[in-house]
């Protein structure tokens, strides 16, 4: 009779909560986890503390990413209105009374100072999931026009801050959501051929629309200057295209095998421009080359494909529409990223997941994953 009252041991009372983690996905983060810690020690000798700084990060991404694994996809449903009303909330209040820092107001004081941008990199995608779930089996083309509405206010909000870099992945977020949900082809290629051909246009009348005195209507002049320099660089090397021009010469000369840990010159003399946050993509080159990319590459991609498994077999239309949108937010993260240094796209100021340094977005990182892990216990929990 004693034996039915003893109480469980802690590894026993852990084992269900150690449960919501996915093992594929844990592996790949660990992957990237130990990729961005070496590169933080190299880039990040002569800034104080930063490494242990990024360390401190990622432990705080986790305890975040196991607190969210914890919680059933039916419970984040709940939160994705309030979620998403205090997140526009917030944007409104900071275009009224924000912070304004290097030209931009993307910051609010409530005590301490917060960026409710990154509120929306979450909340986005969970309104639409939810907007979505709310209407299955009975989508029509109102709801596309709907869900287009409630992904633009946030956007626009956030690219009058400015802050382009954010507004392209919540943008991202959105789009993701939506085209999971069912969006038409036939309302998706005309978008994107007109985009290709504005892109055409640009680039065959580079000189005439980046000459001096030309401004673009659309567009903040930094936005502008952005776009020229990505055109041509060599313009104006030792100004606004320092950054790319660095940025490839210190990629080109990792070579395939990379100069060795803690020898890359470009890093250490210090050419490289925010070598531990939006450029560190260079550092991590320099020293680990070629091969070290397809390491990189690889890891990102396994992560990205283990997210898409978890979406297609998720329990629910809420589940499948989250995972997927959470999962192309880490792409967006890492293509951006890498096509910017390598001078690809413009520079817009997206971090590398889990490689930059940067509290914030590690903390949305922590909540993707967690996301992820949620949503992947659901579906075993519904198989058993």
């Amino acid at each position: 009779m004693a034996a039915v009252f003893d109480r469980p041991s802690l590894l026993q009372r852990a084992i269900p909560l150690l449960q919501g983690f996915d093992g594929p996905l844990a592996f790949a983060v660990f992957l990237l986890a130990c990729a961005g810690l070496l590169t933080m020690y190299s880039s990040g000798y002569d800034h104080g503390a930063r490494f242990y700084d990024h360390g401190r990060n990622m432990l705080l991404a986790g305890t975040i990413m196991f607190v969210v694994a914890q919680i059933p996809p039916q419970r984040l449903m709940s939160l994705a209105v309030p979620l998403y009303v205090v997140g526009v909330g917030l944007l409104v209040a900071v275009a009224v009374f924000g912070i304004t820092k290097k030209g931009a107001k993307r910051w609010l004081n409530v005590g301490v100072v917060i960026q409710p941008s990154e509120i929306l990199k979450i909340a986005m995608p969970l309104m639409l999931a939810w907007w979505f779930q709310k209407r299955e089996g009975q989508l029509r083309p109102l709801d596309f026009i709907v869900a287009v509405l409630l992904l633009a206010l946030p956007v626009g909000l956030i690219v009058k801050q400015p802050d382009l870099g954010t507004a392209l992945l919540v943008l991202a977020a959105g789009l993701a959501v939506i085209f999971f949900a069912g969006l038409s082809w036939k309302l998706i290629v005309p978008p994107l051929v007109l985009g290709l051909i504005a892109v055409g246009l640009v680039v065959a009348f580079e000189g005439m629309l980046c000459a001096d005195g030309f401004r673009w209507p659309i567009l903040h002049d930094y936005q502008q200057q952005r776009i020229c320099t990505l055109l041509d660089p060599s313009k104006d090397p030792l100004g606004k295209g320092f950054h790319i021009i660095q940025g490839m010469i210190a990629i080109g000369s990792g070579g395939v095998f990379g100069k060795g840990f803690m020898q890359g010159t470009q890093t250490h003399l210090e050419f490289i421009p925010e070598r531990t946050t939006d450029f560190i993509f260079a550092a991590y080159s320099e020293e680990f080359g070629l091969l070290g990319n397809l390491f990189l590459i690889c890891s990102f991609l396994f992560l990205v494909l283990r997210g898409l498994a978890i979406a297609l077999e998720a329990p629910s239309l809420f589940s499948r529409l989250l995972a997927g949108a959470v999962t192309m937010i880490f792409f967006t993260y890492a293509f951006v990223n890498m096509g910017m240094v390598s001078g690809i796209l413009p520079v817009v100021g997206v971090p590398l997941p889990f490689i930059s340094y940067g509290g914030t977005a590690m903390v949305t990182l922590g909540m993707g994953l967690g996301i992820l892990m949620s949503i992947s216990k659901a579906k075993r929990l519904v198989q058993t």
